[in-house]
């Protein structure tokens, strides 16, 4: 039976989603003891890869084909922006801090290639390329909230960012973007496809080094 495009897209990822459920920055979400420092590292980082996460949602939407899928991306290109706003508003307010003087702070390395990544590739590559790019921020994010919602967290706050990928709404986003993935694959050349497998397990790498560079409290060495 031939496989569908994102059954390939996942079998190839596997070994860098095992790396991600066993890092210790997840094992320190679900039994309480991740450093505050390294989560506060994580949340400021994240308001900033969503700003310009949004921007390739938005630029997913300019070159979707279909209106479905325009408003879709379009949707989910604000749903970042109201993520970045809100639940990390919480968190910063747990910390005493305000989002302003979050986003004072730098755009650490890490970061900075992402997202770099992430916007030379859906503006220079075609819809499925760039539906490739952004879809591991959709699918890993999922996957590691389904793992982890089971545990949950002692720590409250831990516990809140755990509920938020775990959560059905979110679940049911990330299927409608991996029900359009597949549509994709059914009308890809072999060259296309094999841009696609690039993208998809570049940014899935990027998802590793964004949790890896706050466990490490990451900063430009000079």
């Amino acid at each position: 039976m031939t496989q569908t495009l994102t059954e390939e897209l996942w079998a190839a990822v596997e070994p860098v989603y095992a790396k991600i459920l066993d890092h210790p920055f997840l094992a320190g979400l679900t039994d309480g003891t991740l450093p505050r420092a390294a989560f506060r590292h994580f949340v400021i980082q994240d308001s900033h890869y969503l700003r310009d996460y949004a921007r390739a949602l938005a630029v997913c939407a300019a070159k979707a084909p279909g209106e479905a899928e325009v408003r879709a991306f379009a949707d989910d290109a604000i749903g970042a922006l109201a993520a970045e706003q809100g639940m990390h508003a919480e968190f910063l307010t747990a910390f005493g801090e305000s989002a302003e003087q979050a986003a004072a702070e730098p755009v650490l390395p890490t970061t900075r290639a992402y997202t770099s990544y992430l916007l030379a590739t859906v503006y220079g590559g075609s819809f499925a390329e760039a539906v490739a790019a952004v879809l591991p921020c959709y699918w890993v994010y999922a996957r590691v909230g389904e793992q982890l919602l089971a545990k949950s967290s002692p720590d409250p706050l831990y516990a809140q960012w755990i509920a938020v990928y775990g959560d059905e709404a979110f679940q049911s986003v990330v299927r409608r973007v991996l029900a359009l993935t597949d549509r994709l694959g059914e009308q890809l050349s072999a060259a296309e496809r094999r841009r696609v497998h690039e993208h998809f397990a570049t940014t899935t790498r990027y998802e590793w080094m964004f949790w890896d560079a706050a466990w490490r409290g990451e900063s430009w060495p000079v």
